[in-house]
């Protein structure tokens, strides 16, 4: 039987050598390796992976033993792919936005102001349409396990921003994403794309002079220390695939594949249903930091919706009339 320090991969443990943990595993036990790439803890991702190790750690004592890695300490986003398909990790959860080279229906997600709350994206998630996208990347050896949102994305510079007039002419930190980078241009504004792991030293440099974010990201990266302040926009979504190769997968044996795959579901839906908890959480601690937050009018936000509805227009084609339909029917709770 494993020590308790032993079988729970916790925060201290992301400070070892990869060898030092792998000694953490019994001989036998099959090991799982989770990389991403925010904190360890306090982050909604960061918190579910380590929740997910702990759950494995326990209940498949002597089967399986999960080690996480935090902070891009073994792979950042943009590297993680291959690393899956070579079996050097074995789990992920890069953001939605990082699968553009294997598939363009995920730019739906990052529709600028397409769901109206996390509520809505949780009914779109469990939907038919949501569940088949977990599918759609097979074909080059990934298989999507589930969705972890982390929340909706507000937008910070080194300005006050309350029209989208003010972004004209800033330069704004995005992910890897066509629709990002479309949506920054509809603001006047140049988008950069950087892994998440440099943002901070690209904001305080003044390498770029914003980027858009979730209040858990904001506050657990410090962006907040080197910006103006913060609008609370809630323009964009930001939630991740678990992701591991198909290939993997369908080696396992049936009763490891199968435990691992319910406790990957229940971890999933505790976790998101959490989300909205910490978002608020965090949102609070960066005004007790002195953070500015700014908040929107109802007139302020329509004009920030009218800019940025011309980039659905400009994507609908490659992500699907009927699955952007299908997202907005989820705003409905009926």
């Amino acid at each position: 039987m494993k020590s308790l320090a032993g079988a729970i991969v916790t925060a201290a443990c992301f400070a070892f050598a990869a060898p030092a943990i792998a000694e953490e595993c019994q001989s036998g036990e099959t090991v799982i390796k989770f990389s991403h790439v925010v904190s360890a803890s306090g982050h909604p991702k960061g918190d579910a992976a380590a929740h997910l190790a702990r759950r494995v750690n326990a209940e498949m004592d002597g089967k399986a033993c999960m080690q996480v890695f935090a902070n891009s300490e073994l792979f950042d986003d943009d590297q993680v792919m291959e690393a899956l398909l070579l079996g050097d990790v074995h789990l992920a959860a890069p953001s939605l936005s990082k699968f553009e080279p294997y598939t363009l229906k995920f730019r739906l997600f990052d529709l600028p102001f397409l769901f109206q709350d996390l509520a809505a994206v949780d009914r779109f998630t469990a939907s038919s349409a949501g569940q088949e996208l977990l599918s759609v990347m097979t074909d080059v050896g990934f298989l999507g396990l589930g969705y972890w949102t982390s929340g909706l994305k507000q937008f910070s510079a080194n300005k006050p921003l309350l029209l989208p007039s003010d972004a004209k002419g800033l330069t704004f930190r995005v992910q890897t994403s066509s629709v990002a980078m479309a949506m920054i241009e509809a603001l006047g504004a140049t988008g950069r794309q950087l892994a998440f792991k440099d943002v901070y030293g690209a904001l305080e440099s003044g390498d770029v002079d914003g980027q858009e974010n979730t209040w858990s990201n904001i506050y657990t990266q410090k962006f907040y220390e080197v910006q103006d302040g913060v609008t609370a926009t809630n323009h964009q979504l930001l939630a991740y695939l678990v992701v591991t190769s198909a290939e993997w997968l369908k080696s396992l044996d049936p009763d490891v594949r199968d435990q691992l795959l319910q406790i990957v579901r229940e971890v999933s839906a505790r976790s998101n249903a959490a989300v909205a908890r910490k978002e608020a959480e965090n949102r609070q601690r960066l005004l007790e930091a002195g953070a500015e937050i700014r908040v929107l009018t109802a007139d302020q936000r329509e004009v920030w919706i009218g800019a940025m509805k011309p980039v659905w227009e400009m994507f609908e084609e490659v992500v699907g009339a009927d699955l952007i339909e299908a997202a907005q029917a989820a705003n409905s709770a009926d």
